[in-house]
């Protein structure tokens, strides 16, 4: 079966829920949907240092949520910030998939899906568009460990690559998640430090959370997202490894308040 793809953004998961403390809990197929995205517009572009052609296909569908309302005045404010990645573009990143361009050569294709109202909006204005594409060439690399060019071209009369896919996306999730709380310190190690890893280990400062009982952790195959309540610290990280949901765990030490979540990586 086709391994769920996962709800993100710039720095925004939509995470598979699970335990604060112990062993994660198992994905119910009850808190996701199958969609069949609707086609969008199709970027051209290429891996480096390799130069291998790589197409996006960014579709829409009316089940992924919008990101919050920007006006192009935010926009232009955001992409001059030193950090644009506190606003987040939900977004469902299915797997790449095999396909042959028009000079019958083979070529990697990629899909990605959008909110159909959010990108109505880019199709009105330039501006948001080069937004859009630069979002999701940024989702595929940290998704799939990629470097893409940005040297990109939208085709002009092709707006998908391939046949569009069917995608499996969770429902039961937390809306798009608006940073208002404060990022803890982070950090992540790796185990052993030469080599193949064996082991993510992220240890979060947590000063003034008195119990691990106001803490909620969700844990994705490649994303961490940490919410320390009420209102205390908000995290939400991406993991530069695939790892075992099942057999991770959490310790809160009250004493040093430092939270440390061990997870296994999965070989690929």
């Amino acid at each position: 079966p086709n391994r769920c793809s996962s709800l993100l953004g710039i720095g925004l998961n939509l995470c598979l829920k699970c335990t604060t403390m112990g062993k994660m809990q198992s994905e119910n197929p009850r808190d996701s949907r199958v969609i069949r995205p609707q086609p969008g517009l199709c970027v051209k572009t290429f891996t480096l240092p390799d130069k291998q052609k790589v197409f996006v296909n960014i579709c829409q569908s009316a089940a992924v949520p919008p990101p919050p309302p920007l006006s192009r005045e935010a926009l232009v404010e955001l992409l001059e910030s030193e950090d644009p990645t506190g606003y987040r573009v939900p977004m469902s990143i299915g797997e790449a998939h095999t396909e042959v361009d028009n000079n019958s050569q083979g070529c990697t294709a990629y899909d990605v899906v959008i909110s159909e109202e959010f990108f109505q909006k880019c199709q009105k204005d330039p501006l948001f568009q080069q937004f859009l594409i630069a979002v999701s060439l940024e989702g595929l690399e940290n998704k799939y460990n990629l470097e893409l060019s940005r040297d990109w071209k939208v085709l002009k009369n092709r707006k998908f690559l391939g046949s569009v896919n069917e995608q499996n996306i969770r429902t039961k999730s937390k809306p798009v998640i608006q940073e208002i709380e404060p990022k803890p310190e982070f950090c992540l190690l790796v185990e052993p430090p030469v080599g193949d890893p064996e082991f993510l280990i992220a240890e979060i400062q947590l000063p003034g959370v008195a119990s691990s009982l106001s803490l909620v952790l969700d844990l994705g195959e490649d994303r961490l997202v940490l919410n320390a309540r009420p209102s205390l610290f908000h995290l939400d990280c991406f993991i530069p490894f695939f790892i075992d949901q099942e057999g991770s765990v959490a310790q809160y030490n009250t004493n040093t308040q430092i939270l440390t979540v061990t997870m296994p990586v999965v070989s690929s």
